[in-house]
């Protein structure tokens, strides 16, 4: 398996996407750390990946607090040898189907400050205990590069949220550590048809081996 004896942490890991990268870290073999600010989802989740054969824990945690994302990462670090892979796919708490005349400022900038908190505090955490073994990988949910009418503050945090890990990958790299984040044309809702464009998707993997770069990843 790809990912056995690899421990991974997913912040938002009872969200859609949070639970499919969970879930499939865990069929590859990853010891997979839960959290989120509600624990009931997120043990949900956990009980899926272990009656599927896998390892889960769960912690409750609010991705915006720095001293607490930093003691679960310390903790999660102690009991697995280290932190391997660490994916940020928390909510962004945005609001679209507006136009931007008609926002407030406060509903703009929210997502922008709420997304860059989360991606810092998740990531930096995380990094401290993989620049220590000189590997690992962070993973950032984002959006799509195109700009469409009515999203509101989303595309401007996506925007942001490059900036965030095109820095973090020019300090880290490095050092070994990986900082990739995942473009996504948009996400189906339960029971629609996924739409999106298909010259999105990646003709092929991305490779593992160490680069000293950042990397964009498409998917849909």
């Amino acid at each position: 398996m790809l990912l056995a004896r690899k421990t991974a942490i997913v912040h938002g890991g009872s969200g859609a996407v949070g639970a499919a990268v969970a879930r499939a870290f865990a069929r590859e073999g990853a010891a997979v750390h839960l959290t989120g600010r509600t624990v009931p989802p997120l043990e949900n989740v956990a009980r899926r990946i272990q009656d599927e054969g896998g390892v889960a824990h769960v912690a409750q945690l609010d991705a915006t607090d720095r001293d607490a994302v930093g003691r679960h990462a310390d903790a999660v670090a102690a009991a697995g040898n280290g932190i391997d892979i660490c994916f940020n796919a928390t909510s962004n708490d945005d609001r679209q189907g507006s136009p931007l005349l008609d926002m407030a400022v406060a509903d703009v900038l929210r997502p922008v400050t709420k997304a860059v908190t989360t991606t810092l505090t998740t990531a930096t955490a995380a990094a401290r205990h993989m620049v220590r073994r000189g590997s690992g990988v962070l993973l950032v949910m984002a959006g799509r590069r195109e700009t469409i009418p009515d999203l509101g503050g989303s595309h401007i945090t996506w925007s942001a949220l490059t900036g965030v890990c095109r820095q973090l990958a020019a300090e880290l790299s490095p050092q070994g550590v990986r900082v990739s984040w995942l473009l996504s044309p948009g996400s189906p809702a339960p029971g629609e048809e996924n739409r999106a464009d298909k010259a999105a998707l990646l003709p092929e993997r991305p490779t593992s081996g160490r680069s000293n770069s950042s990397s964009e990843t498409r998917k849909a």
